[in-house]
């Protein structure tokens, strides 16, 4: 319990890793079945609609932007919570029965995936919050990324088996196995320790009080750089379930087994990256700049890969490059926000990362389906190159980033930080 995994000496920090991992299990599962429901079964091979089912699942936390972090600021994060997971289990149970019965058709799709959205809107802020009342500021970093390690560990198994499970026993079930899973996380939200949980101020409640997380932004450059550059990456870069199915289908001509398993190789690359972050006692600009170069070089390999498993062993180089890039991304803003404010902030965060969707998801689709799955690789390339531009901007202006030729030598100087 000591390194990469010292957050874990905490009993709720703990109980909870163990009940999240396991919903997050199933909340995969039901990601790889319900993109192929839509891409194999309720179209002819659409990445346009996988995109608009995207939009519709990824949109509503831009939308709902003025509540969700105003609530997770507000009210207690830990029955917020219960009520959350609560509704996310009932919708993929009432998906789950549909597609069994054989009723369901793709506008009912868009109806739970935009449902799924607004609840996910004041879930996430809640969930990403609630890490900093489980451990010490401390280890806020570690548990971040650990947290991040959970989700992506997950993402590793999901995919693999809904892609077994979707041929066995068909979408429906995946859905309902979800709904079965989110059980772990609500039994480990009664079990934390109450009186354990970190007493942080909590903010006074105002008028306008969405605004003032705006306008703290605004003063603060390194937040406005991060979040651009969180953007650019989540807006065109991390739509992965049109990249990778669509390569599946139409460039390698395979089913569900390979889409599911590349899905999987993915998630290997996102645990090893969340991990490294994990070992890190401090999260570094710096990283983020590499993250962002070597995310958007790796897009354009995977463009390029002709079969199937090379373009595996690529996923793997991006996801460790785009797992770096968010969680650094995520810790960095934690832990230089005020704590009265980082419920707001982190609504900002979620919404640019989730809400760019609605744009991101439809454009990359179309081009897909326009120009081939190669090409909508290339979109995500160069999300990837713009972020690292912006980042380079931000530390040349505010930073005082110098680079120069010494002796024949590559001299980097920067000033530094602000106390």
């Amino acid at each position: 319990m000591t390194g990469t995994f010292r957050s874990l000496r905490g009993f709720n920090f703990r109980v909870w890793a163990f009940g999240a991992f396991v919903s997050n299990v199933g909340t995969w599962m039901q990601r790889t079945a319900q993109d192929w429901l839509v891409l194999a079964e309720l179209t002819d091979k659409s990445a346009s609609a996988v995109g608009i089912v995207m939009a519709l699942q990824f949109g509503p936390p831009l939308l709902l932007l003025p509540l969700t972090g105003f609530v997770a600021d507000h009210f207690d994060r830990r029955r917020l919570l219960l009520l959350t997971q609560t509704c996310m289990g009932l919708l993929a149970l009432g998906l789950g029965l549909l597609t069994i019965s054989g009723h369901v058709q793709l506008w009912q799709v868009h109806g739970f995936a935009f449902l799924l959205g607004c609840v996910t809107a004041f879930d996430a802020p809640a969930r990403q919050t609630f890490v900093s009342d489980m451990v010490a500021e401390s280890e806020l970093s570690n548990a971040v990324a650990l947290n991040s390690t959970s989700f992506n560990a997950a993402r590793l198994i999901g995919p693999a088996v809904a892609g077994v499970m979707i041929s066995a026993i068909g979408t429906g079930w995946v859905f309902v196995i979800n709904a079965v899973s989110f059980a772990a996380v609500i039994a480990a939200l009664n079990l934390l320790r109450i009186g354990e949980l970190q007493r942080r101020a909590r903010a006074v409640r105002t008028r306008g009080g969405m605004l003032e997380g705006f306008r703290y932004i605004w003063n603060r450059p390194d937040l406005k750089a991060i979040l651009l550059m969180l953007f650019l990456i989540a807006t065109f870069g991390l739509n992965f379930p049109i990249y990778i199915s669509t390569m599946s289908l139409t460039a390698f001509h395979g089913g569900a087994g390979q889409y599911g398993a590349l899905s999987s190789i993915m998630a290997v690359g996102s645990v090893i990256g969340a991990l490294l972050s994990a070992r890190r006692a401090q999260p570094r600009l710096g990283l983020l700049l590499s993250g962002a170069a070597v995310f958007g070089s790796g897009m354009v390999a995977a463009a390029l890969m002709p079969n199937a498993i090379l373009f595996g062993v690529i996923l793997v180089v991006v996801g460790v490059s785009a797992q770096t890039f968010m969680v650094t991304a995520n810790s960095t803003v934690q832990l230089s926000t005020d704590p009265a404010m980082r419920g707001r902030v982190l609504a900002i965060l979620l919404a640019l990362a989730l809400g760019g969707t609605p744009i991101g998801a439809p454009v990359v689709g179309w081009v897909a389906d326009t120009f081939g799955a190669r090409w909508a690789l290339c979109i995500g390339a160069a999300s990837g190159f713009l972020a690292l531009l912006v980042g380079i901007h931000h530390l040349v202006r505010h930073r005082g980033l110098r680079v120069r030729i010494v002796a024949r030598r590559l001299n980097i100087r920067l000033d530094d930080p602000p106390a």
